[in-house]
């Protein structure tokens, strides 16, 4: 019986698939020269195959109404690239290194302009608020009761010599969750690396020293703006 994907993902579906196929393209030479794997027609089906597993096993966290859902539409089909690959017996590092590069050639085929937009939006003002908000929620218990997949975190301020603008504590992973749960606990640092090139293509700086995957207390994130000379920096 084939398990059901919650409407939510399902309304989304076609996109998220079509994200995969793109992402299997950019990676296509790699998979054949890094990776040593020769039918490539038949590891892209396999990773779909796995990506309908992932939809099925995503964990719901409220919809559109939880800026957490995307993150979990962008990067979850990492899980099933991972799953495949290591079933191929390709090593983490490399399957580590093959995702990160894929999904940055895949964050910059959006044009330039577009993603410093989309930079500048989250470093607003306007999104710091909305990030306190759900920040506050995510802590609650009923937030949490209703949705324990969810992520858990703190909106962090700067302090005196401070240079970051501002930052995000993570207490609770919905990654970390999830890998836990369906046993994908080594993929999770593979995860966590695409973190830098996913802000740093939008123009944005993200320092982090710890993560929950590596057995930290909580992710520390900190953004700030990458200057003109910057650019680039991850």
């Amino acid at each position: 019986m084939a398990e059901i994907i919650h409407p939510f993902y399902e309304a989304h579906r076609g996109a998220m698939e079509a994200a995969m196929r793109h992402r299997l393209d950019l990676a296509e030479a790699m998979l054949r020269d890094r990776a040593q794997l020769p039918d490539i027609a038949a590891i892209r089906q396999e990773v779909m195959d796995e990506f309908a597993v992932v939809l099925a096993q995503m964990p719901y966290v409220g919809g559109a109404a939880n800026r957490m859902s995307d993150f979990f539409m962008r990067l979850v089909g990492f899980m099933a690239i991972s799953r495949v690959l290591q079933r191929h017996g390709v090593p983490l590092p490399v399957i580590g290194d093959i995702e990160r590069e894929t999904y940055k050639a895949q964050l910059l085929t959006v044009p330039e302009a577009e993603r410093l937009a989309a930079g500048r939006e989250f470093m607003s003002p306007e999104n710091q608020t909305m990030l306190r908000e759900q920040a506050a929620q995510s802590v609650t218990k009923s937030h949490q009761d209703a949705f324990p997949g969810d992520f858990v975190h703190d909106f962090v301020e700067p302090g005196p010599g401070d240079e970051f603008e501002f930052g995000i504590n993570y207490e609770a992973c919905g990654f970390c969750k999830f890998a836990a749960q369906h046993g994908d606990k080594d993929i999770l640092p593979n995860i966590c690396g695409l973190d830098f090139d996913a802000f740093a293509t939008r123009g944005i700086r993200l320092q982090r020293t710890q993560t929950l995957a590596g057995g930290a207390s909580h992710c520390d994130f900190r953004f700030s703006k990458i200057s003109p000379a910057g650019k680039g920096a991850s």
